[in-house]
Protein backbone atom coordinates (compact mmCIF):
# COMPACT_ATOMS: atom_id res chain seq x y z
CA UNK A 1 0.00 0.00 0.00
CA UNK A 2 1.18 3.52 -0.77
CA UNK A 3 0.19 6.45 1.44
CA UNK A 4 0.88 10.10 0.76
CA UNK A 5 0.02 13.60 1.92
CA UNK A 6 -1.29 15.97 -0.73
CA UNK A 7 -2.46 19.57 -0.72
CA UNK A 8 -6.21 19.96 -1.31
CA UNK A 9 -7.53 23.51 -1.20
CA UNK A 10 -4.43 24.54 0.71
CA UNK A 11 -4.98 21.84 3.35
CA UNK A 12 -2.83 18.75 3.94
CA UNK A 13 -4.83 15.55 3.38
CA UNK A 14 -3.71 11.94 3.62
CA UNK A 15 -4.34 9.70 0.64
CA UNK A 16 -4.00 6.11 -0.54
CA UNK A 17 -2.20 6.18 -3.88
CA UNK A 18 -3.46 4.13 -6.80
CA UNK A 19 -2.37 3.87 -10.42
CA UNK A 20 -4.59 6.75 -11.63
CA UNK A 21 -6.29 8.18 -8.54
CA UNK A 22 -5.58 9.01 -4.93
CA UNK A 23 -8.25 8.03 -2.39
CA UNK A 24 -8.38 10.89 0.11
CA UNK A 25 -8.61 9.70 3.71
CA UNK A 26 -10.31 11.01 6.83
CA UNK A 27 -7.25 10.56 9.03
CA UNK A 28 -3.61 9.53 9.11
CA UNK A 29 -3.11 5.80 8.47
CA UNK A 30 -0.15 5.91 10.84
CA UNK A 31 -2.36 7.06 13.70
CA UNK A 32 -4.67 4.07 13.15
CA UNK A 33 -1.86 1.52 12.75
CA UNK A 34 0.25 -0.43 15.20
CA UNK A 35 -0.78 -1.26 18.71
CA UNK A 36 -4.20 0.47 18.58
CA UNK A 37 -5.51 -2.28 16.31
CA UNK A 38 -8.19 -0.08 14.74
CA UNK A 39 -9.47 -0.21 11.19
CA UNK A 40 -8.00 2.26 8.78
CA UNK A 41 -9.35 5.73 8.04
CA UNK A 42 -12.38 6.23 5.78
CA UNK A 43 -12.19 7.29 2.14
CA UNK A 44 -13.77 10.73 1.81
CA UNK A 45 -13.08 11.61 -1.86
CA UNK A 46 -10.82 10.85 -4.80
CA UNK A 47 -8.24 12.97 -6.60
CA UNK A 48 -6.68 12.32 -10.02
CA UNK A 49 -3.06 11.40 -9.36
CA UNK A 50 -1.89 13.56 -12.28
CA UNK A 51 -3.20 16.70 -10.54
CA UNK A 52 -1.72 15.98 -7.10
CA UNK A 53 0.40 18.55 -5.27
CA UNK A 54 2.66 16.33 -3.20
CA UNK A 55 3.67 17.19 0.36
CA UNK A 56 6.27 15.42 2.50
CA UNK A 57 4.55 12.09 3.23
CA UNK A 58 4.86 12.67 6.96
CA UNK A 59 5.88 15.54 9.22
CA UNK A 60 7.85 13.68 11.88
CA UNK A 61 7.65 14.34 15.61
CA UNK A 62 11.40 13.59 15.58
CA UNK A 63 13.61 13.58 12.49
CA UNK A 64 16.51 11.14 12.97
CA UNK A 65 19.38 10.84 10.49
CA UNK A 66 22.17 8.29 10.16
CA UNK A 67 25.59 9.21 8.81
CA UNK A 68 28.58 7.16 7.63
CA UNK A 69 26.52 4.01 7.17
CA UNK A 70 27.97 2.69 3.88
CA UNK A 71 31.54 1.42 3.47
CA UNK A 72 32.24 3.49 0.34
CA UNK A 73 31.09 6.70 2.00
CA UNK A 74 33.22 5.96 5.05
CA UNK A 75 36.29 5.27 2.90
CA UNK A 76 35.76 8.43 0.83
CA UNK A 77 35.55 10.52 4.00
CA UNK A 78 38.60 8.82 5.53
CA UNK A 79 36.53 8.06 8.62
CA UNK A 80 36.55 5.08 10.95
CA UNK A 81 33.85 2.44 10.56
CA UNK A 82 31.34 2.89 13.38
CA UNK A 83 31.24 0.13 15.98
CA UNK A 84 27.62 0.78 16.98
CA UNK A 85 24.55 2.49 15.54
CA UNK A 86 24.33 6.23 16.19
CA UNK A 87 22.03 8.97 14.92
CA UNK A 88 21.88 12.71 14.51
CA UNK A 89 18.92 15.03 13.99
CA UNK A 90 17.52 17.15 11.19
CA UNK A 91 14.93 19.95 11.14
CA UNK A 92 11.37 19.73 9.80
CA UNK A 93 11.61 23.20 8.24
CA UNK A 94 13.96 21.66 5.63
CA UNK A 95 11.32 19.20 4.38
CA UNK A 96 9.68 19.53 0.97
CA UNK A 97 7.67 17.07 -1.09
CA UNK A 98 8.04 15.42 -4.46
CA UNK A 99 7.92 18.01 -7.24
CA UNK A 100 8.89 21.00 -5.10
CA UNK A 101 12.08 22.92 -5.79
CA UNK A 102 15.35 22.68 -3.89
CA UNK A 103 16.46 26.29 -3.38
CA UNK A 104 20.20 26.99 -3.40
CA UNK A 105 20.87 30.07 -1.23
CA UNK A 106 22.66 32.85 -3.09
CA UNK A 107 25.56 32.92 -0.62
CA UNK A 108 26.35 29.19 -0.92
CA UNK A 109 29.74 28.62 -2.53
CA UNK A 110 31.58 25.41 -3.25
CA UNK A 111 30.04 21.97 -3.32
CA UNK A 112 26.25 21.79 -3.18
CA UNK A 113 25.38 18.10 -3.12
CA UNK A 114 22.57 15.54 -3.08
CA UNK A 115 22.62 12.17 -1.31
CA UNK A 116 19.99 9.47 -1.94
CA UNK A 117 18.64 7.83 1.22
CA UNK A 118 16.19 5.17 2.32
CA UNK A 119 13.82 6.46 5.01
CA UNK A 120 12.07 4.29 7.61
CA UNK A 121 8.76 5.63 8.96
CA UNK A 122 7.94 4.48 12.48
CA UNK A 123 4.39 3.22 13.04
CA UNK A 124 4.18 2.49 16.76
CA UNK A 125 5.60 3.58 20.11
CA UNK A 126 8.86 1.75 20.80
CA UNK A 127 11.08 1.55 23.87
CA UNK A 128 13.70 -1.14 24.60
CA UNK A 129 12.90 -2.89 21.31
CA UNK A 130 14.05 -6.36 20.41
CA UNK A 131 15.01 -7.07 16.79
CA UNK A 132 11.54 -8.57 16.24
CA UNK A 133 9.84 -5.53 17.75
CA UNK A 134 12.06 -3.23 15.67
CA UNK A 135 10.87 -4.93 12.47
CA UNK A 136 7.23 -4.62 13.56
CA UNK A 137 7.66 -0.95 14.46
CA UNK A 138 8.27 0.21 10.86
CA UNK A 139 5.06 1.40 9.22
CA UNK A 140 6.67 1.76 5.80
CA UNK A 141 9.43 3.24 3.68
CA UNK A 142 9.99 6.40 1.70
CA UNK A 143 12.85 8.22 -0.05
CA UNK A 144 14.96 11.15 1.10
CA UNK A 145 17.42 13.51 -0.56
CA UNK A 146 20.01 14.77 1.92
CA UNK A 147 21.03 18.09 0.33
CA UNK A 148 24.15 19.65 1.82
CA UNK A 149 26.12 22.88 1.45
CA UNK A 150 29.61 21.53 2.13
CA UNK A 151 31.38 24.85 2.73
CA UNK A 152 28.90 25.67 5.47
CA UNK A 153 29.27 22.12 6.82
CA UNK A 154 33.02 22.69 7.26
CA UNK A 155 32.71 26.25 8.54
CA UNK A 156 30.11 25.67 11.25
CA UNK A 157 30.30 23.75 14.51
CA UNK A 158 26.99 22.00 13.72
CA UNK A 159 24.90 21.13 10.65
CA UNK A 160 22.38 23.87 11.51
CA UNK A 161 22.42 25.51 8.06
CA UNK A 162 24.49 23.16 5.90
CA UNK A 163 21.87 20.41 6.10
CA UNK A 164 18.84 22.10 7.66
CA UNK A 165 18.21 25.17 5.53
CA UNK A 166 14.75 25.47 3.99
CA UNK A 167 14.14 22.96 1.14
CA UNK A 168 17.32 20.93 1.89
CA UNK A 169 15.41 17.74 2.75
CA UNK A 170 13.10 16.54 -0.04
CA UNK A 171 11.15 13.43 1.04
CA UNK A 172 8.55 11.32 -0.76
CA UNK A 173 6.66 10.84 -2.90
CA UNK A 174 4.80 8.40 -0.64
CA UNK A 175 5.20 5.75 2.06
CA UNK A 176 5.32 2.21 0.69
CA UNK A 177 4.19 -0.36 3.28
CA UNK A 178 4.66 -3.57 1.28
CA UNK A 179 8.30 -3.86 0.23
CA UNK A 180 11.50 -5.53 1.41
CA UNK A 181 13.35 -2.22 1.44
CA UNK A 182 16.78 -3.69 2.11
CA UNK A 183 16.59 -5.89 -1.00
CA UNK A 184 16.25 -2.92 -3.37
CA UNK A 185 18.58 -0.73 -5.46
CA UNK A 186 19.04 3.00 -4.95
CA UNK A 187 19.86 5.24 -7.92
CA UNK A 188 20.53 8.97 -8.19
CA UNK A 189 20.05 10.68 -11.55
CA UNK A 190 20.77 14.28 -12.49
CA UNK A 191 19.10 15.44 -15.70
CA UNK A 192 18.51 11.78 -16.55
CA UNK A 193 22.16 10.76 -16.10
CA UNK A 194 22.93 8.15 -13.44
CA UNK A 195 25.39 9.64 -10.94
CA UNK A 196 25.15 6.99 -8.23
CA UNK A 197 23.76 3.48 -7.90
CA UNK A 198 24.13 1.02 -5.04
CA UNK A 199 22.47 -1.81 -3.14
CA UNK A 200 20.12 -0.14 -0.68
CA UNK A 201 20.66 -2.73 2.05
CA UNK A 202 24.48 -2.74 1.90
CA UNK A 203 24.67 -0.82 5.20
CA UNK A 204 27.02 -1.09 8.16
CA UNK A 205 23.98 -1.14 10.47
CA UNK A 206 20.46 -1.57 9.12
CA UNK A 207 17.33 0.34 10.24
CA UNK A 208 16.38 -2.33 12.75
CA UNK A 209 19.81 -2.23 14.41
CA UNK A 210 19.34 1.52 14.78
CA UNK A 211 15.82 1.18 16.18
CA UNK A 212 17.05 -1.31 18.80
CA UNK A 213 19.90 1.02 19.81
CA UNK A 214 17.88 4.24 19.73
CA UNK A 215 15.07 2.73 21.80
CA UNK A 216 17.50 1.80 24.58
CA UNK A 217 17.71 5.52 25.34
CA UNK A 218 14.87 7.32 23.54
CA UNK A 219 11.22 6.54 22.93
CA UNK A 220 10.32 6.31 19.24
CA UNK A 221 6.83 7.50 18.32
CA UNK A 222 4.47 6.96 15.36
CA UNK A 223 5.50 9.24 12.52
CA UNK A 224 9.16 9.54 13.52
CA UNK A 225 11.49 9.07 10.55
CA UNK A 226 14.94 7.54 10.32
CA UNK A 227 17.05 8.50 7.28
CA UNK A 228 19.59 5.75 6.64
CA UNK A 229 22.51 7.47 4.92
CA UNK A 230 23.93 7.09 1.41
CA UNK A 231 26.82 5.34 -0.27
CA UNK A 232 27.84 8.43 -2.24
CA UNK A 233 26.88 12.00 -3.10
CA UNK A 234 26.95 14.10 -6.26
CA UNK A 235 27.11 17.78 -7.04
CA UNK A 236 23.94 19.59 -8.11
CA UNK A 237 23.35 23.10 -9.45
CA UNK A 238 20.42 25.40 -10.29
CA UNK A 239 18.73 24.19 -13.45
CA UNK A 240 19.23 20.51 -12.59
CA UNK A 241 16.47 17.93 -12.16
CA UNK A 242 17.35 15.44 -9.43
CA UNK A 243 15.65 12.03 -9.40
CA UNK A 244 16.18 9.50 -6.64
CA UNK A 245 14.75 6.06 -7.28
CA UNK A 246 14.58 3.17 -4.87
CA UNK A 247 13.23 0.12 -6.66
CA UNK A 248 10.02 -1.16 -5.11
CA UNK A 249 9.29 2.24 -3.56
CA UNK A 250 9.23 4.92 -6.27
CA UNK A 251 10.95 8.03 -7.57
CA UNK A 252 11.48 11.29 -5.69
CA UNK A 253 11.98 14.13 -8.18
CA UNK A 254 12.93 17.75 -7.45
CA UNK A 255 14.31 20.60 -9.52
CA UNK A 256 17.08 22.89 -8.26
CA UNK A 257 16.68 26.68 -8.42
CA UNK A 258 18.74 29.62 -7.28
CA UNK A 259 17.30 31.70 -4.48
CA UNK A 260 15.74 34.96 -5.67
CA UNK A 261 16.57 38.40 -4.39
CA UNK A 262 15.98 38.91 -0.70
CA UNK A 263 13.97 41.84 0.59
Amino acid sequence: MRYARVSVGGRAVWGRVGVRDIELLSDSPIDTAGERGERGPDVIATLPRATAVWLPPVVPPVFYAVGMNYARHIAHAGAATPDRPEVGYRANNALIGHGSAIVKPVEVEGRFEAEPELVAVIGRTVRYATQEEAHKSVFGWTIGNDVSARTWQHQDRTFWRSKNSDTFKPMGPWIETDVDALAQTTALRVNGEVRAEFATGDMVFDPFDHIVEISRHLTLHPGDVLWMGAESACRIEPGDLVDIEISGIGVLSNSVVLEGNRA
